[in-house]
């Protein structure tokens, strides 16, 4: 009797139990109604499976940039493309042959789209575009990029998005700037070209700046070398033209035809490394003399405020970025970094007879110091050693004839942009060891590209680059949050509907 009231008491228990819990009417619903019936179940997995589809196909239609999480954003448009592509008042297509619509270049080339609806990327089956087959002759099975506008057109490989880093042996992606390049040489009328003086230099164009050179490239330049002995003239194309710290004198063929092309109202970048002793060098410094520019002193600056120096190195100086044309979006930002720097020794009370006006780039701290003797190993300046804040970069402008009201001729002004140091803008490390090249740190590849585009008038082309390199997670609290979703909650929610489904069919049993 006892064990029977014991047996009737747990089983109103159970009941209780039972009412206190409500269920929860969705579950309760899908277990009654779908899960119960194998077929509705099977129905409920695939309507499941086709919304999945459809979300990603709606995704895929509305060509939404993806999440980059990147720290350099490698995979996303940077606003300096998109302000430099949304005036192209033309129609430019976009053709990756041999690609598929997942391939990460085409998608960041589709981004274009939102930044001006005039270019248009696509993945195309070269079997369904004889026209393209046979206009450029590209074979079935084959692999490339073609960007056409118009009768212009610019043909790019697989191999051109990317570069590879020799010292830290990894590829690193240039899509973004190969793609806009190719995009703004089919849209413009005009390309600058630069030519880098050789003949008179150890710095080559050829030998130790294949960074820079592919970078002006990106930049939509047209880059030449010329050794003017051979040519006998500087050509009348020439933009800007580029002479880097020259080890001998400029022969005199040479001199006037640099002193003719100043006098045209052309430009120049002077790149000076320093020296280690004095050269007799005339016919360089009358050139440097148009512009007001002393001839070079033998010695090195060396910094004694460590906030202007890397690592506690002297010599290894970060100069103080003076707000300009060219240097503006450096200002207050991203400073070069410079190793064995000379200082820019200008002849200021003689520059109005010269007619120039300057502007000052960079300058040290006024507690930097000059030693032209190697020898001595103190890190502070020794006895007699000047201390002084230095130039290290500036902008010389020479008015070779002023403004006509009355025949409407424009101004005609020579600029020199110069900087006492040479190697920042070098494929060599400025310091041993050291992961990157030299144009690679701080603001020192902004600061070269800048200085050109400025000099051959495409100040829209002044800005911040998107660096690339080592790629790094960084994604931000919303980013993380979503990522976190995908990773987590999404199986566990599989999981828990998996659970039911088996709570429910043993019940069944």
């Amino acid at each position: 009797m006892k064990e029977k009231k014991e047996k009737v008491s747990k089983i109103e228990k159970e009941k209780k139990e039972k009412k206190e819990k409500k269920p929860n009417k969705f579950i309760e619903t899908i277990k009654k109604k779908w899960l119960i019936d194998g077929t509705k179940t099977l129905i409920l997995v695939l309507a499941i499976i086709a919304i999945f589809i459809g979300i990603n196909i709606l995704m895929q239609n509305l060509e939404l940039a993806p999440l980059d999480f990147t720290q350099e954003k490698l995979y996303t448009l940077s606003d300096e493309t998109k302000e430099k592509v949304k005036d192209i008042n033309k129609d430019v297509n976009i053709y990756f042959i041999g690609y598929t619509d997942e391939n990460p270049d085409v998608d960041l080339a589709k981004q274009f789209k939102n930044a001006n609806e005039r270019i248009v990327a696509e993945a195309v089956d070269i079997n369904n575009r004889p026209d393209l087959a046979q206009k450029y002759g590209i074979e079935s099975g084959s692999q490339g990029i073609i960007v056409e506008c118009g009768d212009k057109s610019k043909v790019l490989t697989a191999s051109d998005l990317v570069t590879y880093d020799t010292s830290t042996y990894e590829t690193i992606s240039i899509a973004e700037e190969k793609l806009t390049s190719a995009i703004m040489s089919v849209t413009e009328d005009k390309v600058p070209k630069v030519y880098f003086l050789e003949g008179y230099s150890d710095f080559l164009l050829s030998n130790n700046m294949n960074y820079l050179n592919m970078y002006l490239g990106n930049e939509v330049n047209e880059i030449e070398k010329l050794n003017i002995l051979s040519t006998g003239k500087i050509p009348d194309d020439c933009d800007t033209l580029v002479i880097t710290t020259p080890n001998k004198d400029f022969d005199d063929l040479t001199t006037n035809q640099i002193l003719e092309y100043i006098n045209k109202g052309k430009n120049i970048l002077w790149l000076n490394a320093a020296t280690t002793s004095a050269e007799e060098l005339p016919n360089v410094n009358k050139i440097l003399a148009t512009f007001g520019v002393n001839p070079f002193e033998a010695g090195i600056i060396r910094e004694t405020d460590t906030t202007k120096m890397v690592s506690g190195s002297p010599d290894l100086i970060m100069p103080e970025v003076q707000y300009s044309t060219i240097t503006k979006d450096l200002y207050n930002t991203t400073a070069p970094i410079f190793v064995n720097a000379t200082k820019i020794n200008i002849n200021t009370d003689g520059l109005e007879d010269l007619n120039v006006e300057k502007t000052d780039l960079l300058k040290t701290s006024e507690n930097a110091y000059f030693r032209t003797n190697l020898n001595i190993q103190t890190d502070t300046a020794a006895e007699g050693e000047e201390t002084d804040s230095f130039i290290v970069g500036a902008e010389l402008d020479k008015t070779i004839s002023a403004a006509n009201e009355e025949t409407g001729e424009s101004a005609k002004i020579s600029k020199l942009v110069i900087f006492g140091e040479n190697a920042f803008v070098t494929d060599y490390p400025l310091v041993q060891n050291s992961q990157y090249s030299a144009i690679m740190l701080g603001g020192n590849k902004d600061l070269v590209l800048n200085s050109i585009a400025y000099l051959v008038d495409r100040e829209d082309d002044i800005t911040v680059r998107k660096s690339t390199g080592t790629v790094t997670y960084t994604a931000t609290e919303q980013q993380d949050m979503i990522v976190k979703v995908i990773i987590f909650t999404i199986p566990a929610i599989i999981i828990i509907v998996g659970i039911i489904i088996w709570q429910v069919r043993r019940r069944k049993k």
